[in-house]
């Protein structure tokens, strides 16, 4: 491997939700350029604009950050780092088909001593077993004599702007030791929460996706506690509540898992324990319980009705404060509602409205002036402005001898309006 130029360019191909904030915080400290083939996003971002959320508009415009929408800008660069999303397909499998573009695109710009890093989510092996051998195929070079593989795994938590790329601790691996030396040197400039050298690529591949899977796993438990608790006619919050005064009782709470993380990474491991002859039983079974939940949410509303009725419906970002709608499990509790007979609209203030019509085929409702008499509302989404919502609004909303339904414990704390019910998970 030949030595760095110092004066060579970062590239970050992909500038979602994990991209851009380490393109940002890369061209702190280096040249980098950032590459999407998305050229309204590009366009964008040339303005300021993150749509994401995750990128201030003042800090956007002030970054020395170059970002192109032409892939033959980035040539030249001696550090890809690749950060397109890993989904699955219909039936839950891997679906690599943007990291093989990624790789077909980077291939044929690399030139000897280049180094190729990836942040996608993978199962272990991806990076070494298919992207290797893709970047070969597209460079004509020889992988781990002429150019080198790494892997950094993401850990990109949208809407924290506490653990920010620049804060938290890099795991990071490289094909050789002088790659993983290059590698640990580069990240290092990039976060003070310190490097985290990998044994190899399949051990930092193997450890990003565990990291969701166990999430994942935790949260399906308590579903099934508050399915339990359900029947037992006690809310789940309370014996969280109760039971988190233990020192050493883990703080989960229950709700939809959705994302482009949580619930899909478990996925990509479960992929590969089969392939090798193992059943993931633990795995699929959290995996399946979460899936489940947004439909059995839907039941237990439908059950604290009196009939089919005018249901309003709060959120449908799989996460609050944050617009990305990416797997957002919220749409099984709109399906579940609709199967049932109910006429369901949807209001979100933080989720873009054309993206929501265009992923889910129906307009969101733009704002809560003027509405009310509602059969039910239902908190789906711990969105400030929902939080903000007091006794008044909710009586206003919800017609008397109507139902509000709370999901994430919006308002369990706070005294409603007489004369309706309410239902929490």
């Amino acid at each position: 491997m030949t030595g760095m130029n110092s004066t060579a360019p970062i590239a970050v191909i992909g500038l979602g939700y994990v991209g851009l904030p380490l393109a940002v915080a890369l061209a702190r400290h280096c040249p980098t350029i950032g590459y999407d083939v998305d050229k309204t996003r590009i366009a964008e971002l040339r303005q300021g604009h993150d749509r994401t959320g995750e990128i201030d508009a003042a800090v956007m415009t002030d970054s020395a950050l170059t970002v192109t929408d032409n892939d033959a800008a980035i040539a030249g660069s001696e550090v890809y780092i690749v950060t397109v999303p890993t989904p699955v397909d219909a039936d839950n499998q891997p679906d690599l088909r943007l990291i093989r573009a990624a790789c077909a695109n980077v291939g044929k710009l690399l030139a000897v001593g280049d180094i190729v890093v990836f942040e996608s989510t993978v199962y272990p092996g991806v990076t070494e077993d298919i992207c290797g051998p893709a970047l070969a195929a597209a460079s004509g070079l020889v992988c781990g004599q002429e150019f080198f593989l790494g892997y950094s795994p993401e850990r990109i938590n949208p809407g924290d702007r506490e653990h920010t790329v620049d804060k938290i601790t890099k795991v990071v691996a490289g094909q050789t030791a002088e790659v993983l030396d290059r590698l640990a040197d580069l990240y290092g400039q990039v976060t003070t929460g310190g490097i985290h050298r990998a044994k190899d690529i399949k051990t930092a591949e193997a450890a990003k996706v565990i990291e969701n899977a166990q999430r994942d796993i935790n949260i399906a438990f308590v579903n099934e506690v508050a399915a339990i608790c359900q029947k037992l006619d006690i809310s789940v919050h309370d014996v969280l509540e109760a039971a988190g005064t233990k020192w050493n009782f883990l703080p989960f709470t229950p709700g939809l898992v959705g994302g482009h993380c949580i619930g899909v990474d478990p996925f990509y491991l479960a992929y590969q324990a089969q392939q090798l002859g193992h059943d993931p039983q633990i795995i699929l079974s959290g995996r399946r319980l979460n899936d489940a939940m947004g439909d059995f949410i839907a039941g237990c509303i439908d059950e604290n009705m009196s009939g089919p009725g005018r249901v309003l419906l709060l959120g449908l970002t799989f996460k609050e404060n944050v617009p990305d709608l990416r797997n957002t499990k919220v749409i099984d509790v709109v399906t579940g509602l609709t199967a049932r007979g109910h006429d369901v609209v949807v209001h979100d203030p933080v989720a873009d409205g054309a993206e929501a019509e265009r992923l889910y085929g129906f307009p969101l409702l733009p704002t809560l002036d003027g509405q009310g008499g509602f059969d039910a509302m239902v908190g789906a989404v711990r969105h400030n402005d929902f939080l903000a919502l007091g006794p008044a609004d909710l009586a206003g909303l919800v017609r008397e001898g109507g139902l509000i339904a709370d999901i994430k414990g919006l308002w369990r704390e706070m005294e409603r309006p007489a004369n309706r019910d309410y239902w929490q998970l």
